[in-house]
């Protein structure tokens, strides 16, 4: 046995009992371990919907990141693209950089970048521009262009080309490879990845990772709304319905946060990754991807919050943890997150992978689902 019958059950109650109280309308999550998998469905598609089905179909937002990085390391190994190549002969919008001289500056006040940005900065989100909380000018600016960083919305987005455009006329938040910033690097990949391969993403992803690992049921938009659940904020207020925005084909096909998804495809992409990048990656790109590339200088200044990377650093698109801070957080296991309400983490040094797909925004550090769910996943291992 790998993991404890008694302690699965455990699992279950716990997550259970979030769906009872109301906490979110259903969750679906899946362990696996040497080859044992459980995969458990609780509650409702909406608070007043149909039953959760296995094949529901769940909007994974920031865990789109990891999918398209993998895109992107395709290529890599094919060496169509190079890691620190500047990417200026692709996106010629992004070339000549100006920087802010101080992030509260007016976006007048900037001076040249010290660099060209690199398909790595892309993948760390080193590139000099993402999320930034405040009421500074670039924010403001960015808002106005539909290229901030926010809640994923596909609707707002304009047209690759011109939503580029719109980023290239803003000056960057920090020099290329100073500071991670969220979320940008991605979405700019995304557009990177289809001018490279004249694909859209979706046909691109499709070839590259979907098809391979027989992930039928990942895209960026759905037809099938009835598999699709209600999208909630953590106040069980509506954030989009089935019919809503995933429901049609976006202008902007999202590298960052677009993808929707199910259990069992995501179980196929962890899966490629534990086992070493089966035929989609090699075992020795994986490790690179899953491997801390942040240096201590730039942990410094970066970060949700202060302390943020005190015990973890950042791959390619994916979180990896590098200090042992409580019974899930273990030094190796990497991963990543979506702001509406799903988590998806390999352990390599367990041979674990676990899923967790709620409805629910809300962000994965202080949610008691997400932290009961690790908690009761890493419990009920024996061996």
């Amino acid at each position: 046995m790998v993991f404890s019958k008694a302690r699965l059950v455990r699992v279950h109650d716990v997550m259970a009992a979030h769906v009872e109280r109301g906490t979110v309308p259903g969750a679906i999550t899946l362990v696996s371990r040497r080859g044992e998998v459980h995969v458990d469905v609780i509650g409702k598609q909406a608070v007043d919907g149909a039953p959760l089905r296995r094949d529901s179909l769940f909007r994974i937002s920031s865990m789109t990141k990891p999918i398209t990085a993998v895109g992107a390391l395709t290529l890599v190994e094919e060496c169509v693209l190079r890691l620190d190549d500047p990417v200026d002969d692709v996106l010629p919008e992004l070339a000549g950089r100006r920087v802010l001289r101080t992030v509260e500056s007016e976006l007048e006040d900037t001076v040249p970048a010290n660099r060209a940005i690199t398909l790595r900065d892309l993948l760390t989100f080193r590139l000099g521009f993402g999320m930034l909380m405040g009421p500074y000018p670039i924010v403001a600016a960015a808002n106005e262009r539909s290229v901030a960083v926010g809640p994923p919305n596909p609707a707002e987005y304009p047209a690759p080309d011109e939503w580029l455009r719109r980023l290239g006329e803003l000056p960057l938040m920090a020099q290329p490879g100073e500071k991670w910033l969220y979320h940008t690097g991605s979405d700019v990949l995304g557009v990177l990845l289809e001018r490279v391969s004249g694909k859209p993403l979706d046909e691109f992803l499709g070839e590259r990772v979907f098809e391979p690992l027989g992930m039928k049921d990942t895209a960026f938009f759905t037809s099938d709304v009835d598999r699709l659940v209600m999208g909630y904020h953590d106040d069980l207020t509506v954030y989009d319905p089935p019919a809503g925005q995933w429901s049609r084909r976006p202008e902007f096909l999202s590298g960052g946060a677009g993808l929707l998804s199910t259990v069992d495809d995501l179980s196929a992409f962890a899966h490629m990754m534990l086992s070493g990048g089966g035929h989609v990656l090699s075992r020795p790109t994986v490790e690179l991807m899953t491997t801390d590339q942040l240096t201590p200088a730039q942990k410094a200044v970066s970060g949700f919050f202060p302390g943020y990377f005190d015990n973890r650093g950042w791959g390619f698109g994916v979180s990896v943890a590098t200090a042992h801070t409580s019974l899930y957080h273990r030094p190796g296991r990497y991963g990543w997150d979506g702001g509406l309400g799903t988590s998806w983490q390999v352990d390599p040094g367990e041979e674990l992978t676990g899923i967790l797909l709620t409805q629910c925004a809300g962000f994965p550090d202080f949610s008691p689902v997400y932290q009961d769910f690790w908690t009761s996943v890493y419990q009920a291992i024996e061996d």
